[in-house]
């Protein structure tokens, strides 16, 4: 594919995320205050940092943990545009540097209940190392929006990587990216720790990283919820089962490890019952574990009552450090990840290269948009025709949009390219319909390989991407 030019980094970051700077540069000249916690054992220092603060932590004495993560002492630790909270077993002292929007030590936390989950699971993995044919746990935690799914997830797999262990945490949630942008389904086997400044940690790129890169198989959704298009969903999970199947069978340590996956709250509603059944048959899912329903806990268990052996359905309660978190937070975290895969942070800062292509050159396509009614009311006999893939042109509204280049080639099938993997994502900076040609920014320097592109209204572009 012929690009007409290549410049590095002819768009600055401020041109295209104007709020980028000011997370940095409206800093008050004065110190922040230095505090001190004494948190006693088995109790959970909770904490919000808005976007655009920062709040500095350090541990002093005693034993502490994020997530299942232990913090080193002494090590200091930036938090920003987060809901987070560290634990200890045995009672530490934390240094906190910086004014959190919430915090609060609590006495009540479900550490223990989760960690009994965590040395059940290891059982399990016990027994599979004894068998060369036995397969570790394939755990799936369901839940409502907002009731401390990922968060589960991350002690499980943290607990999971101090043993020794190597667990495939799989990602069925795209409203929220792990280790990837929002909008995409990924897998990716953990051995090494997590970085607790990012969670997961943040999207692989081009620069240095403070803790092992992490590289994830990636697939496209590009929806926010799993009934925007469940053709396409269906289609995905079960091409990433079948992936981590084979992922799990290449070595005895990520066979007896296992997986954990998480998923969208959406499938936790009535309408979604079917969806968790396909993810429990395509996974083969052996321990479900249903976080903060009691409706839902039941609703399960008469579901799976008919598989009791092969499935098991495990009620755990809510942390009630569990927050909500509304559609402004959600949405400034979603362009936060955009602007971090390109621009890099603050500590970390990448120089995307400007590509100029020609709107004819760029094969482009769209992901199908939903069904004005739903496949189950769909009359008996007459199949969901809802489209995978289609083919689309660009035009000015795709301006400040995220595409996902895929692994597949030009003359593949729409079934083929819908079910390929990621390669990379491209921002479209601009577009100049009368001349034909767009601007793009790409992580990696070179040509815009001749592949197929796909683009969705979720992540959305919004006004404050809009230079």
């Amino acid at each position: 594919m012929a690009v007409p030019g290549l410049q590095l980094a002819d768009l600055s970051i401020g041109q295209v995320f104007p709020n980028f700077s000011s997370q940095t540069s409206e800093q008050s000249s004065e110190p922040p205050a230095e505090k001190t916690h004494e948190i006693g054992k088995c109790r959970e220092w909770r904490f919000e940092v808005a976007f655009g603060s920062t709040v500095e932590v350090k541990l002093l004495r005693g034993t502490a943990e994020i997530f299942g993560t232990e913090l080193p002492t002494g090590h200091k630790f930036t938090f920003t545009g987060c809901k987070s909270a560290i634990f200890t077993w045995e009672g530490c002292t934390l240094s906190v540097t910086g004014n959190p929007t919430v915090e609060y030590t609590s006495e009540e936390t479900p550490m223990t209940s989760y960690s009994n989950l965590h040395f059940a699971l290891e059982k399990l993995r016990a027994i599979a190392g004894d068998f060369p044919v036995a397969q570790g746990p394939r755990v799936m935690i369901i839940g409502p929006e907002d009731a401390g799914k990922t968060s589960l997830i991350k002690i499980l797999t943290a607990y999971a990587v101090r043993q020794g262990r190597k667990p495939c945490v799989v990602n069925l949630d795209p409203k929220e990216g792990m280790l990837s942008l929002p909008g995409t389904l990924t897998a990716t086997s953990f051995s090494t720790i997590m970085d607790v400044e990012e969670g997961y940690g943040s999207s692989p790129t081009s620069g240095p990283s403070p803790v092992p890169v992490k590289l994830p198989l990636v697939y496209y959704y590009g929806l926010e919820s799993p009934e925007g298009n469940e053709r396409l969903y269906r289609a995905l999970v079960s091409r990433m089962a079948l992936a981590v199947s084979s992922r799990l069978s290449e070595e005895d340590a990520n066979r007896t490890s296992g997986c954990i996956i998480d998923t969208s709250g959406f499938i936790s509603q009535t309408t979604g019952y079917d969806l968790i059944q396909h993810i429990v048959a395509e996974f083969s899912v052996d321990v479900l574990v249903v976080l903060g329903s009691e409706r839902l806990y039941s609703d399960m268990a008469r579901r799976f009552e008919d598989r009791q052996g092969t499935v098991t359905v495990v009620k755990l309660a809510k942390s009630g450090g569990c927050v909500d978190r509304d559609e402004a937070f959600m949405r400034t975290a979603r362009e936060t990840a955009i602007r971090e895969y390109f621009f890099g942070e603050p500590k970390r800062t990448l120089s995307p290269y400007t590509l100029t292509v020609g709107l004819n050159e760029v094969n482009l396509w769209r992901v199908g948009e939903a069904n004005s009614i739903g496949a189950s009311v769909l009359p008996i006999g007459i199949e969901d025709t809802q489209a995978l893939l289609e083919r689309t042109t660009p035009t000015s509204l795709l301006q400040h949009s995220v595409a996902a280049v895929l692994h597949s080639e030009p003359g593949d099938s729409v079934e083929v390219m819908a079910e390929s993997s990621v390669m990379g994502f491209v921002y479209i900076a601009s577009v100049d319909e009368q001349k034909h040609y767009m601007k793009i920014l790409a992580p990696v320097p070179g040509r815009l390989p001749p592949k197929p592109l796909v683009v969705s209204s979720f992540p959305e572009p919004t006004a404050s991407l809009v230079g």
